[in-house]
């Protein structure tokens, strides 16, 4: 199998953000796709030559399927994404993995059962960035990561949502769709596992009904510990101390923050629906990589810094700079991560069981939350295996 061919589920804003890296690679294949939206499906087999499939099953069914992207909302990740499996075709879903862990871990467990590749992301953990600071942590040329600190204030809250993305229950709210991308980056870059998650989330806005922010603090099994702080409540920017780089890596106007909470459509299903394929161009490559707002992990000797165009490394007795080229197509990891674990030549780092523990720490950082103590991510995998075993 040279080509992968690749069947998209969901054609919404997940696929149109993910869609230069599909086109821009040449060991993908679209090959078809499957939407509730005719229009969608229609337009999508005309653009790329492609099949559209009126029904998951019908796409299952497909021989000329090899792998499935998995782009619809996130409380239909877990059936979708087992079904594929049972049916022979690998696995590439977007964050969350699902909504509640033990979907998490069926999904891991269907994989490993069926011997089919799953990888969880796009995530920023994929990030140019992440991945070259994680490269120099692991090195231990500055000694031992003791601490990360990590914090993102931007607009979330109040971009157009479906009713589901409002609702906790169906995977709504900041914490499984921000905080996966949050928890991701401190992974990687700790290369250890969460031993502890200590948390305070809040709804502060009524008219929003889902949590909206949280702090955490992670303590790993090694001794490091990370503090993530996230709001999505469109006040203060945290892409003021990125250069004004946004997170999809782009310039923004510093003056475009509160937009999002001003314009609130009344429809807001319409203004959703603007954004997904179908109704608009992809968006321009980026001139520099994506980011996750402000990112500082601290080692014995050295403090190294991400930012969208390179690492700022805060040594002993020097500062140093080490750019990064910019991305030549956008999201490229993602891909080279999910083709090599096909064509077995070297294992994924986001698999089913990665996605598994990220999802475990969201869901210790909610339970915390609501108990006001530490919470232990591996107790809450080791149950939901127990249900499997069930």
């Amino acid at each position: 199998m040279d080509r992968i061919r690749l069947g998209v589920v969901g054609l919404g804003r997940g696929f149109m953000l993910t869609l230069p890296a599909l086109t821009g690679d040449e060991r993908i294949v679209l090959a078809g796709a499957f939407d509730p939206r005719a229009e969608a499906r229609e337009r999508f087999a005309q653009e790329f030559d492609a099949l559209a499939f009126p029904t998951l099953g019908a796409m299952l069914g497909a021989p000329d399927i090899d792998a499935l992207y998995i782009a619809s909302p996130h409380e239909h990740h877990a059936a979708q994404a087992i079904a594929a499996i049972k049916a022979g075709k690998h696995v590439l879903v977007e964050k969350p993995m699902a909504v509640t862990v033990a979907d998490c871990a069926a999904m891991a467990e269907a994989a490993r059962r069926f011997d089919r590749v799953l990888v969880v992301g796009p995530s920023h953990g994929f990030d140019a960035p992440v991945r070259a600071a994680a490269a120099l942590i692991a090195s231990g040329d500055h000694g031992a990561l003791r601490q990360i600190l990590t914090f993102n204030f931007t607009d979330f809250v109040y971009r157009p949502r479906r009713p589901e993305e409002l609702d906790a229950a169906r995977g709504g709210g900041v914490i499984f769709s921000q905080g996966a991308h949050q928890i991701d980056v401190v992974r990687r870059l700790a290369g250890q596992p969460i031993r502890t998650v200590r948390a305070v989330a809040g709804n502060w806005d009524e008219t929003r009904p889902n949590d909206g922010a949280y702090t955490a603090l992670l303590a790993f099994e090694h001794g490091a510990a990370a503090s993530l702080t996230y709001s999505g409540y469109a006040h203060y920017d945290s892409d003021e101390l990125t250069g004004w780089i946004g997170e999809l890596g782009r310039p923004k106007a510093p003056t475009a923050h509160a937009d999002a909470r001003r314009t609130l459509a009344r429809d807001e299903a319409a203004a959703k629906l603007a954004r997904t394929y179908g109704n608009g161009a992809p968006p321009p490559p980026a001139p520099h990589h994506e980011h996750f707002g402000f990112v500082l992990a601290s080692c014995e000797r050295a403090d190294i810094r991400l930012t969208p165009t390179g690492l700022a490394l805060y040594a002993d007795h020097a500062h140093e700079w080490r750019p990064l080229d910019p991305p030549a197509v956008p999201r490229r990891a993602v891909i080279d991560e999910f083709v090599a674990a096909i064509h077995r030549t070297s294992a994924p780092i986001h698999d089913g069981r990665w996605g598994l523990e990220t999802m475990a720490a969201c869901a210790a950082l909610i339970e915390s939350s609501r108990r006001g103590t530490d919470i232990f991510p591996a107790t809450i995998i080791h149950d939901a295996l127990e249900q499997i075993a069930l």
